[in-house]
């Protein structure tokens, strides 16, 4: 069973890994114990039992009585009302989805280790991105990939549970899988066999980097962070404090391909870097404002720093790069970032499902809100179709000349 988050800044959508059950994500939150709330009907009228009616009159009057299943008929009532709220992040999960879920803060799983979204603006299903040494990742899907179709099935319309029921599976079979990739101007449709296995979660990754010229860059230290879990934190300090000690001039951190995570540690990680101030703001249905302020006597206050992004940046990863931004202590780059500033409360029902439900949306230290919006990059950067077929990191290049020359050289990236 996997462990329930109780608050969290993403919907169920990003929340969604293409794994064996699918149904955890890049919830920012308290990681706290399964909800012993159960969502019972109300006392009031709701005007909803016309429905009961219509199934009556259907079950006694439609001519194809065949197609009278209730269970999907029931379901469909259900997504249409969800539907009907315009909130791509509310989500109804099945029991048995809700049955095989995985936590993402210690669980392995079996899929092909990507996570997706909904994007909100075009209702297509998007891959976030794809963990590091998975097979997604491996065979070269990329974040922004939008999924066109699995096993020569259209997505079209599909919502996130239905990406992910089509996707997942056991380790060893496979799965066909077709996107659409956007490089400036140039959109192709690729398709790629992918074979399932299991998968590690990861969180916090250095690495040693290449410039441009080829050659290692050694004053110069590289951390990515692919999840915002329990053990980035002490993961994270650990590394830092190396980086320290090893008189680095500076840190690339990549959040390119992070959809989020636990609140407390992605709070955390931007206490690190900051000495003291607001890191977001939680503003929920009435207007009331929660806030999340850093701890004064961050750390490494004193560590240059470039962030990273593009489209599979999102929820957590967008709100320590924002408040890395708003306080001055890092400069961002790449592209636009996914979008995700709301949220959300995993309700358990009384059929043995949850509900996803957004219940806030969050804003950044300067006030900034970014749901369906995202976040644009201080130095924006794309690269081509040239630089992702010849693997030649524009964005990370662009980090480099950055941190060494104070940005004259990125500018004419």
């Amino acid at each position: 069973m996997w462990k329930t988050v109780k608050w969290s800044i993403a919907g169920l959508a990003v929340a969604l890994i293409i794994v064996m059950a699918g149904v955890t994500g890049y919830a920012i939150g308290d990681n706290g114990p399964a909800s012993d709330v159960t969502a019972r009907p109300s006392q009031g009228s709701t005007g909803f039992g016309v429905l009961d009616e219509i199934s009556r009159i259907l079950q006694t009057d439609f001519v194809n009585p065949a197609a009278l299943d209730p269970k999907v008929q029931r379901r469909g009532a259900i997504d249409g009302l969800i539907a009907s709220l315009g909130d791509p992040h509310t989500t109804y999960i099945s029991p048995d989805d809700y049955g095989l879920g995985v936590d993402i803060i210690s669980g392995a799983f079996q899929g092909i280790g990507a996570q997706v979204d909904k994007d909100p603006a075009t209702g297509e299903i998007v891959i976030l991105a794809p963990f590091r040494n998975s097979p997604a990742e491996k065979v070269g899907i990329l974040p922004g990939d939008v999924l066109v179709s699995v096993d020569g099935d259209s997505a079209k319309g599909w919502t996130v549970q239905q990406a992910v029921q089509r996707i997942r599976g056991p380790e060893g079979s496979q799965v066909k899988i077709s996107v659409r990739r956007t490089a400036g101007t140039d959109v192709q449709e690729k398709e790629f066999t992918i074979t399932r296995a299991t998968i590690q979660i990861p969180t916090v990754f250095p690495a040693e980097i290449k410039g441009k010229d080829g050659n290692s860059v050694s004053d110069l230290a590289y951390v990515e962070i692919q999840q915002f879990t329990d053990q980035t934190v002490d993961d994270l300090k650990r590394e830092l404090r190396r980086i320290e000690d090893g008189g680095y001039k500076g840190l690339i951190l990549d959040l390119r391909r992070n959809p989020g995570g636990g609140l407390d540690a992605t709070v955390s990680v931007a206490d690190m870097f900051i000495n003291d101030g607001l890191i977001l703001t939680q503003i929920d249905r009435d207007g009331k404002e929660t806030v999340y302020n850093a701890t004064p006597g961050g750390e490494f206050l004193d560590l240059p720093v470039v962030v990273l992004v593009g489209p599979g940046s999102a929820s957590g990863s967008e709100v320590l790069s924002a408040a890395l931004r708003d306080h001055g202590r890092a400069t961002l780059i790449g592209e636009k970032t996914f979008g995700k500033g709301s949220v959300n409360h995993l309700r358990e029902l009384s059929d043995g499902g949850a509900l996803y439900v957004t219940i806030a949306r969050w804003r950044t230290p300067k006030g900034e809100l970014i749901e369906g919006v995202g976040l644009q990059p201080d130095v924006p950067i794309s690269p081509t179709t040239e630089d992702i077929d010849a693997h030649r990191d524009v964005q990370l290049f662009a980090a480099i000349d950055l941190l060494r020359h104070g940005g004259t050289q990125t500018q004419a990236q």
